[in-house]
């Protein structure tokens, strides 16, 4: 079984493989100050609920954005599961070319989404992850990794509203019955909800524009993904596990 490790500002994401097949996922919030042992109390007790073992992991993969802890999670890989794993960054085979000015700056969960998506449907795309940020990502059929765009993400837009201003409420992030809104909650959601659209829409539209291709698929992954999709209409593709997905097809290239 292989162990896929996406290591967020606001998550971690688990994912564990047998052969192709992800056959359980699970996350924890992530804590810059979370020490191995209290990494591998939580593992043990989500593989146990799933009755797998330490032992029946041959291999590990790991992206990381937040640079402290990933001596954390390697060193949990060595100490527990006394496997050295597989880290996303410069000098790994991806099988994609990456056309940034400086390319060690490109997250690895894009560059993992763009082996992913590129693996999976064989075709030119532009992936939007919602996460901590939102991102998009433009990339060819040919295997290249042209860049993308990077804007706040929903929690932080949501986070930044609440906190700087004195009397609006906190509310949930959920489709109001009305654009125009009829009550503050309502207004806030429509501004939140709708507005993020704009942006997904107003991007893509740009993105396909430079990118002078047809058929270009639009996907989407990361947590908020499924309410922005369904409401948009420049969204072809949810896949919700594509960044497991691209760790499990990089852990295979770098095996060969």
């Amino acid at each position: 079984m292989l162990l896929t490790i996406d290591i967020g500002n606001t998550n971690v994401v688990y994912g564990i493989f047998e052969k192709e097949e992800l056959i359980t996922s699970f996350r924890q919030r992530t804590s810059l100050n979370i020490t191995t042992d209290e990494v591998a109390t939580y593992l043990h007790s989500m593989f146990a609920l799933r009755k797998v073992g330490f032992a029946d992991i041959s291999g590990i993969i790991i992206a990381c954005v937040v640079p402290p802890l990933q001596d954390i999670y390697v060193s949990v890989c060595k100490r527990y599961f006394q496997k050295e794993p597989l880290v996303v960054g410069p000098g790994i085979k991806t099988g994609i070319q990456i056309l940034y000015e400086n390319p060690k700056e490109v997250g690895a969960d894009r560059i993992v989404n763009a082996v992913g998506a590129l693996e999976k449907y064989k075709k030119s795309c532009i992936i939007i992850d919602f996460g901590t940020a939102t991102t998009f990502d433009a990339v060819k059929s040919t295997k290249e990794y042209l860049g993308g765009a990077i804007a706040p993400g929903i929690g932080i837009s949501m986070e930044a509203l609440f906190t700087r201003t004195s009397k609006l409420p906190r509310v949930d992030f959920k489709k109001p019955p009305s654009v125009i809104g009829k009550n503050t909650v309502n207004s806030i959601q429509s501004g939140i909800v709708f507005g993020y659209i704009g942006i997904v829409e107003h991007i893509v539209r740009l993105i396909k524009k430079e990118m002078n291709e047809e058929n270009i698929i639009v996907i989407a992954t990361g947590g908020l993904s499924e309410i922005i999709s369904r409401e948009s209409s420049s969204v072809d593709i949810v896949d919700p596990d594509l960044t497991l997905d691209g760790l499990r097809i990089i852990f295979e290239r770098n095996r060969l």
